[in-house]
């Protein structure tokens, strides 16, 4: 008789155990993506001339010679943001439309990377005052993309925090004021013309949004 081996079998301690950790790997990416684009941020700051955060959003350095380096910076973010979306959701904790919108998010950093802000005056040095009269198409879908995006993350904060204080858990209240700094910085900067005031405040927006994810998922990681 020809002897059949026996099937393996997986218990479900065991599955759920490889479960766990794959979803921990996703909310690490996730506590990784917003350090990383900020830093990148920060080193163009200290190395490609006429960029001044005062007066230029973080976009702009996607022109110029060197520009490939904020396309790229927008990539890997958007990548990170989306496995941290999955992630999310995997945890049980997060529900489910906080996990789809920050992946909205993430699709919209990867659309800011597709489609170039426009230049604005000072930068990418030399260029002129008159450049902010008039916007491509590019420029109008990178900012259409914007639109969609930090809406989407800000959003998300509120219906994690909704969430969070429904399950009687710690963290509602960071979650609702990271929404809202996110959802005012910006309104300032589409509101702003282009004032410092305005760019100061949307990168503050941007600050409490990448902060947030970070967080929120190192507390599911947990």
């Amino acid at each position: 008789m020809t002897a059949i081996a026996a099937t393996p079998t997986i218990s479900p301690a065991t599955a759920t155990t490889a479960t766990g950790r794959a979803s921990r790997r996703l909310l690490t990416a996730g506590l990784v993506a917003g350090p990383l684009y900020v830093a990148t941020v920060v080193g163009q700051y200290l190395l490609r001339d006429g960029y001044d955060p005062t007066r230029h959003a973080a976009s702009v350095l996607a022109n110029g010679d060197y520009g490939w380096v904020q396309i790229a910076n927008f990539v890997v973010a958007a990548a990170l943001t989306v496995a941290a979306a999955v992630g999310m959701r995997r945890s049980g904790v997060a529900g489910t439309w906080a996990p789809r919108l920050v992946g909205v998010f993430g699709v919209s950093l990867l659309a800011a990377a597709a489609f170039v802000a426009d230049p604005v005056e000072g930068f990418p040095p030399g260029t002129p005052a008159s450049a902010a009269g008039t916007m491509s198409w590019h420029g109008f879908a990178h900012l259409a993309a914007g639109t969609v995006g930090f809406t989407c993350l800000a959003i998300a904060c509120f219906a994690l925090g909704r969430r969070l204080r429904r399950d009687g858990r710690g963290g509602a209240a960071y979650s609702v004021a990271s929404g809202a700094v996110v959802l005012a910085g910006f309104i300032a900067v589409s509101a702003s013309a282009g004032a410092s005031w305005g760019v100061l405040a949307f990168t503050a927006g941007i600050l409490a949004g990448w902060a947030w994810l970070a967080v929120t998922c190192a507390r599911l990681a947990r």
